[in-house]
C-alpha cells in the first residue's frame, strides 16, 4: 500500500498546488462486519477540491468497495449529504481546505438516525416516509382558471424560502429529537409542510395544519437549531417552524 495515494498525474504536470489528507472513513459491510470501524486513505488533493472528489478517487482508484450516494455532484439533487469533520454537509458543496490542513484529516460518516445499510449509504424510505405524510403536493379541487394562477411578488416570496428545500435530509438528522424519536416529521417535513401551508393557490392548509398539530409534528421541536445550521441551502429552518406553529396556534384559536 502506498504512503500516499497519488492525485491524478493532470494536476501535478501543471503545477498545481496539493495537500496531503487523511480520509477517515466510518466503514460498514453487513455482509462481514458487526459494527462499523474507522479506515483511513492518505491522499493527495488541491485545496479547491471537494470532498466529493476526494471519496470518489478512493473509491475508482484504491477501494472500489467503498459506498455512498452522489449524483448531479452540484448541491442540487441533495444525494451526498454525510458527516463531514463532525457537521452534516453536502460532499459536492464541502472544500477540503475548508476542513483540513495540510497533513490533516477529514472525518467522514454516515448521516446519523436513519439505518445505515453499508459505509455511508443510509436508508432514507423513513426520512421519505414523513415527506409523503404531509402531502407535498398542490391540491386545489376549484375549476382550473383560463390562464395560470396568479401570484403577487408578496404571495411568492411567502414561500420562496420553503421552496429552496432539495431533500437531503441534513437538517432532519441533525436533530436531537429525531435520533430518539424516529415518528417525528422532522425539520424537511416541516419545512416541506410550510410551502404549501402559505401558498395562496392550495386549499389544503387545515388538512397539513392537523397533521402538524399531531404528537408527531411541530410541538416536537425544541428549538435546538442545529437544523438551520446544517442546512446546505441557508434556509432559516427554525424561523419557518415557528411560523407553522403560530399558524397551528391561530387554526385553533
Amino acid at each position: 500500500m502506498p504512503e500516499v495515494y497519488p492525485a491524478p498525474a493532470s494536476d501535478a504536470a501543471q503545477g498545481v498546488a496539493m495537500m496531503r489528507v487523511n480520509v477517515k472513513i466510518l466503514r460498514y459491510n453487513p455482509e462481514k462486519d458487526r459494527k462499523a470501524h474507522w479506515e483511513t486513505y492518505p491522499v493527495e488533493a488541491q485545496p479547491g477540491d471537494r470532498v466529493l472528489d476526494v471519496l470518489n478517487w478512493v473509491k475508482w482508484y484504491v477501494d472500489p468497495s467503498l459506498t455512498f450516494r452522489r449524483s448531479c455532484a452540484h448541491g442540487i439533487c441533495g444525494s451526498d449529504a454525510m458527516l463531514i469533520a463532525g457537521r452534516n454537509r453536502l460532499a459536492c458543496k464541502t472544500l477540503v481546505r475548508d476542513v483540513a490542513k495540510d497533513g490533516g484529516t477529514i472525518t467522514v460518516e454516515p448521516i446519523r438516525g436513519l439505518k445505515v445499510e453499508k459505509d455511508l449509504l443510509v436508508d432514507m424510505e423513513p426520512f421519505f416516509d414523513s415527506y409523503r405524510a404531509i402531502m407535498p403536493y398542490f391540491i386545489n379541487e376549484s375549476p382550473p382558471p383560463p390562464a395560470e394562477r396568479l401570484q403577487s411578488p408578496e404571495q411568492i416570496d411567502r414561500i420562496s424560502q420553503s421552496s429552496n428545500c432539495i431533500l437531503c435530509a441534513c437538517c432532519t438528522t441533525s436533530c436531537p429529537i429525531f435520533w430518539v424519536n424516529g415518528s417525528y416529521l422532522g425539520p424537511a417535513s416541516i419545512v416541506q409542510a410550510h410551502r404549501f401551508i402559505f401558498d395562496s393557490r392550495d386549499q389544503a392548509t387545515n388538512q397539513r395544519l392537523n397533521i402538524m398539530n399531531q404528537n408527531t409534528g411541530v410541538w416536537r421541536c425544541r428549538t435546538a437549531y442545529n437544523c438551520t445550521e446544517a442546512c446546505p441551502r441557508d434556509i432559516p429552518i427554525t424561523t419557518i417552524i415557528e411560523e407553522v406553529k403560530r399558524a397551528v396556534m391561530y387554526q385553533q384559536s
